[in-house]
């Protein structure tokens, strides 16, 4: 079968096309729109576009947040996609997104269309990693989220590691969205975003955790629109740079001090959170960075690892500088950078419906 996978992020949208013969075909669209947040709706045209001739016989998207379900996929049929538009509030950046991918892809194709949801993979969270310190009669959990390619780290890593990759493993995803989770036998245990995907680390435009206190000050002074606006589209790097960039590569590139700041907050408080982890877990057996500024930004993946050496961490500065898949130096548990491949990993849940 020729399966078509969507993946509709915060800031760009993925695409690949896995084909009958074993071949694949992928694109990028980076900020295609004007404004913020970026115009889906060109950048699916402009797929649809890319195509050509080639043309898919399913469908699998990825989708944000699944809500209460445990299911890694789903069909979308009519009741599905009411079920996902009642959602869209717990991840205002990216499930409206997601939604035009189905509805362009009903109105181009024929075809199956397949949900695939990042919060499925975090279904093995025990309690103490779920729950909120909130009364539980208000419904509200931690759900976690990049999932999708989370399962995708843990297909890969006994193929690089062995057997060591069934012991405490962190998985760093850091992106303009961004996360981490701690494995154990390759099943999160754990992991940084929350009940939405705003809380954790900071990201390009979201915060990550605050205090409560803050978010009541700023729900006194703003009203609802306006505290969305400034949730989800100016807060992290974005605000920790003064206002100069939310993208990681431009404050890399820059020479500014607001720059400088944001990048050194950024990477102490990922640090913080693997240090969290490996608390909670009693040791780290191996680190992995993934995600876009995790696969491609050796200066934070340095800054983070700089002062872990008491985990045992030490990094190999020149496979860094050429994002090898091991980091590590000689005597260090193993550092890993791992790409981001949530495609695949669609692809494999769509070919599943596909197949029954």
């Amino acid at each position: 079968m020729n399966i078509l996978t969507i993946n509709s992020g915060s800031s760009s949208l993925k695409a690949s096309l896995f084909k009958k013969d074993g071949t694949r075909r992928n694109f990028r669209y980076e900020h295609i729109g004007h404004g913020f947040p970026h115009d889906h709706a060109e950048a699916f045209q402009a797929l649809m576009q890319d195509l050509g001739a080639d043309r898919p016989d399913i469908i699998g998207h990825r989708f944000v947040h699944g809500g209460e379900i445990t299911d890694a996929a789903r069909l979308v049929d009519h009741t599905e996609r009411e079920r996902l538009e009642s959602i869209t509030h717990l991840a205002p950046l990216h499930m409206p997104g997601n939604l035009l991918g189905v509805d362009l892809g009903f109105q181009h194709f024929d075809v199956p269309q397949v949900a695939c949801f990042d919060t499925a993979f975090h279904a093995t969270l025990p309690e103490m990693a779920w729950r909120l310190p909130i009364p539980q009669d208000l419904g509200m959990r931690r759900y976690g989220f990049h999932g999708i390619n989370y399962a995708h780290v843990a297909r890969v890593l006994p193929e690089i590691l062995g057997e060591t990759a069934r012991g405490n493993i962190i998985v760093a995803h850091l992106g303009n969205g961004a996360s981490l989770c701690l494995m154990q036998d390759l099943k999160s245990v754990d992991t940084s975003m929350g009940y939405t995907p705003a809380g954790g680390i900071p990201m390009g435009t979201r915060s990550g955790d605050l205090d409560p206190g803050v978010m009541l000050e700023l729900a006194a002074r703003y009203d609802e629109i306006a505290l969305y606006d400034l949730v989800y589209h100016r807060m992290g790097l974005l605000a920790l740079s003064d206002g100069e960039s939310n993208e990681m590569s431009d404050l890399l590139s820059s020479d500014t001090p607001a720059a400088a700041f944001a990048v050194a907050y950024y990477s102490r408080q990922v640090r913080a959170a693997i240090g969290a982890y490996a608390a909670k877990a009693g040791g780290i057996d191996a680190l992995v960075f993934t995600g876009g500024i995790g696969e491609h930004a050796a200066e934070v993946r340095k800054q983070v690892c700089q002062p872990l050496g008491f985990l045992g961490l030490a990094m190999d500065d020149l496979a860094n500088g050429r994002h090898a898949t091991c980091l590590h130096a000689d005597g260090s548990r193993p550092i890993l950078m791992i790409p981001a491949d949530e495609e695949v990993e669609i692809a494999r849940l769509a070919g599943n419906f596909s197949a029954r």
